[in-house]
């Protein structure tokens, strides 16, 4: 198994908070964008956390007051206008990577917005499974702004999952942005907080997490996702072969004897 907390990224900020890991991009003065460096160290590190034994969920945090810019305009966006389409694939390639290693890593992920959330980073606060804001908060889907589609990174299948179809193609065509109270509203923000308040909130909301089933959790979190591409029958089959498969767990059995005992479980994650 892997410790996370060995794991010393040079490109983001992350700090082990119990079993809670909290991330954050680390350049406040541009709104925190994104780099090719970035890019890739966070999938690799999405990509270790699935076999890391020291970390059962994570908390991507804003950092001075933003989330996350998007890929940045010099280092990104600058380079990109000359690469020839096998390069350019490789780079969009590596960005979906990014989605699927958050996806795939088997931990749930809180994103804690605040500020600018636009570009790859909604997609990043897309791709997390819950989501709290501020009411500063700004979100938006800019790819249709500088001459490209909406469908970046996995847009156009997960956001109208989360908001509706045509919530979605609103932003996606337009690129325009969602304020905090539309993205509450539509079911894009699960919570909102003040901005003095959103980390500690979302901490407290991971660390509940943590303080429950985790083995479970990476089941939800699997089927969740696995569940979008199966038929109602293939989802109900998958779910009874999950569910048996936790129900082999001794969480189950603590919480069966905390039950009768009429105590509080304590879960352990095995």
């Amino acid at each position: 198994m892997t410790a996370i907390a060995d794991i010393k990224p040079e490109h983001f900020i992350c700090r082990i908070e119990g079993r809670v890991a909290v991330l954050q991009l680390d350049r406040p003065d541009r709104k925190n964008p994104l780099t090719f460096d970035s890019y890739a160290e966070l999938r690799d590190w999405f990509r270790a956390l699935v076999y890391a034994d020291d970390v059962d969920a994570v908390v991507f945090a804003s950092n001075g007051g933003n989330f996350c810019s998007g890929g940045d305009v010099h280092d990104i966006i600058g380079p990109l206008v000359a690469m020839d389409m096998k390069e350019l694939l490789n780079f969009t390639r590596m960005t979906g990577d990014l989605v699927k290693a958050m996806i795939g890593c088997g931990k749930p992920i809180l994103a804690a917005i605040d500020g600018i959330c636009v570009g790859a980073g909604a997609i990043i606060a897309m791709s997390s499974d819950i989501r709290l804001g501020t009411p500063e908060a700004k979100t938006a889907f800019l790819f249709t702004r500088v001459g490209l589609a909406g469908c970046d990174m996995g847009a156009c299948a997960m956001l109208p999952r989360i908001i509706g179809q045509g919530r979605a193609a609103d932003l996606l065509y337009t690129g325009r942005t969602m304020n905090a109270d539309e993205g509450e509203r539509w079911g894009w923000f699960n919570q909102l907080h003040s901005g003095d308040e959103l980390e500690a909130a979302a901490l407290k909301y991971a660390q509940r997490l943590v303080a429950g089933p985790t083995f479970a959790h990476g089941i939800t979190k699997t089927q969740i996702n696995q569940e979008w591409s199966m038929s109602l029958e293939q989802a109900i089959e998958a779910e009874a072969q999950a569910q048996a498969i936790c129900m082999q767990t001794q969480d189950f059995e603590r919480a069966y004897k905390a039950f009768v005992a009429k105590e509080k479980p304590v879960f352990e994650g095995n």
